[in-house]
């Protein structure tokens, strides 16, 4: 069929994005940011992100529908996450969605945040097509997750995922802890650019003989936050300075260590060579240049979308819908909400359903 020209709508967090892509070609990748807002209370406030959807919306729509060049008229479907996210978050996103699903008289898909997340890479016109199955690591500030994909559109199987903190909320606490600003990732990264990743051997969740019988693809940074907190507590007691680029880095190293010896091993289990990375903890350039050594030597593949696709935005949203309807599924029913669980398994939500004749 002809490519389908879909307007995307992600709304699960603190990022307001509006996507348009024309089958797998990104003609707008607009984002409106509600971090700073969120920066004074040190980590996202549901209610305070769900109000800077609704001011962003509009605008943001306005914005991509600008720089594609595309009308409202135009489009062939709107699609939107349905979760998993925060609900208020996500409500947001669905309402407008459904209004312009209705008023446009077209079809609308609902869809997996995390699903959209692999669907980003279909987007790098640089790369060649997506091969299955593919291991896929997404590491963000609400999600820690491992997935195999068998097929973007009918078959994501979920590996592991994280037992409490997602690795970009144990970069924010930490961050705290050492006085750094909000968000942490980018602050602990450029801390650790000057320490030692040596220099402290801090524990490595759920990697002993015990835990890898039933959590082998399963990651933990609680422990991790508490360890590095009393570290540096000791330290103070002790009326020492706390060095802090040697414990980001070292902080960094551990978290790192896990999410790509997991991974890894994942491949192997599974005997796929090939390996997608996806979230914004991506822009770590530890974890990019880890990966990237490690897999080489263990003969995998990484593929790792453009820094711009790997935060929440709306045009992987649109792609995933763009990809269902290419593959030939229906719309989905307007009898789906928000699902701030949504397992990664349900990759469409409310797919009508065709009526015998």
């Amino acid at each position: 069929m002809t490519e389908p020209l879909v307007l995307g709508i992600e709304t699960s967090c603190d990022e307001t994005g509006i996507g348009i892509v024309r089958g797998r070609t990104l003609l707008s990748n607009t984002i409106a940011s509600s971090m700073d807002e969120h920066a004074r209370y040190g980590g996202v406030v549901p209610e305070v992100a769900a109000r800077a959807h609704l001011e962003a919306l509009e605008p943001a729509i306005e914005a991509a529908l600008a720089e594609s060049g595309v009308r409202l008229q135009d489009l062939d479907a709107v699609a939107v996450t349905s979760g998993p996210g925060l609900a208020g978050a996500l409500m947001v996103g669905i309402g407008a969605a459904k209004a312009l699903a209705i008023s446009l008289g077209k079809p609308l898909y609902a869809v997996n945040h995390l699903v959209g997340h692999i669907a980003a890479d279909i987007l790098d016109a640089d790369a060649p097509p997506l091969e299955y199955p593919t291991v896929a690591l997404l590491v963000s500030g609400g999600h820690t997750s491992l997935l195999l994909v068998r097929d973007l559109t009918t078959d994501v199987e979920l590996l592991g995922e994280t037992m409490d903190d997602a690795a970009g909320e144990a970069f924010d606490k930490v961050a705290r802890l050492l006085g750094l600003p909000y968000p942490g990732g980018p602050e602990i990264d450029r801390a650790a650019a000057s320490g030692d990743p040596d220099a402290i051997r801090f524990p490595r969740g759920l990697s002993r003989a015990s835990d890898l019988a039933e959590h082998r693809y399963d990651f933990s940074f609680s422990g991790l936050k508490t360890a590095v907190a009393r570290w540096i507590e000791q330290r103070r007691a002790l009326g020492e300075d706390v060095p802090v680029a040697d414990v980001a880095a070292s902080f960094r190293e551990a978290v790192v260590d896990v999410l790509v010896t997991k991974a890894l091993a994942a491949c192997a289990d599974h005997g796929v060579p090939r390996l997608l990375l996806g979230g914004g903890v991506i822009a770590n350039r530890r974890l990019r240049d880890m990966t990237l050594e490690r897999a080489a030597a263990a003969g995998v593949t990484v593929r790792i979308p453009p820094l711009s696709l790997c935060t929440d935005n709306g045009a992987m949203i649109a792609a995933l819908a763009s990809e269902l309807i290419m593959s030939g599924r229906g719309p989905s029913t307007l009898e789906f909400g928000a699902d701030s669980t949504l397992p990664v398994t349900e990759i469409q939500v409310a797919e009508a359903q065709e009526v015998a004749s």
